[in-house]
């Protein structure tokens, strides 16, 4: 069994950053990629970024130059650098992580941006 834990969210400001992180947890574990999804009320969840065990990473086009994901694989561990915050990032925000032939999801961190 796998198991998520995010923390660091919260309530920002337009423009302002957040740092959001996961950790693995199981035994044993070799994870294979890791993300963050968002899913703002109504809508359905998408993926916000990604990050493959070798550290190569992807993002959305809305994202690109905002946010910066890392990993520790050492550490089992994610981060989201997020920067320039937007009232449209505000969302709950889920790590997600590829185990094998098994995806796992946390249960989520709240990122609400003001204007």
């Amino acid at each position: 069994q796998v198991r998520l834990v995010e923390s660091g969210g919260g309530l920002v400001q337009a423009g302002g950053s957040l740092r959001l992180s996961c950790v693995a947890s199981g035994s044993p574990i070799s994870i294979d990629d890791m993300g963050w999804y968002c899913q703002a009320p109504g809508k359905q969840r998408e993926l916000v970024a990604a990050i493959t065990s070798g550290g190569s990473a992807n993002y959305v086009d809305s994202v690109k130059g905002r946010l910066t994901i890392s990993r520790d694989n050492a550490k089992n561990t994610i981060h989201l650098q997020m920067n320039s915050l937007k009232p449209e990032d505000t969302a709950v925000y889920y790590c997600n992580a590829v185990v094998g032939f098994s995806t796992h999801w946390g249960q989520g961190t709240q990122v609400t941006v003001s204007s």
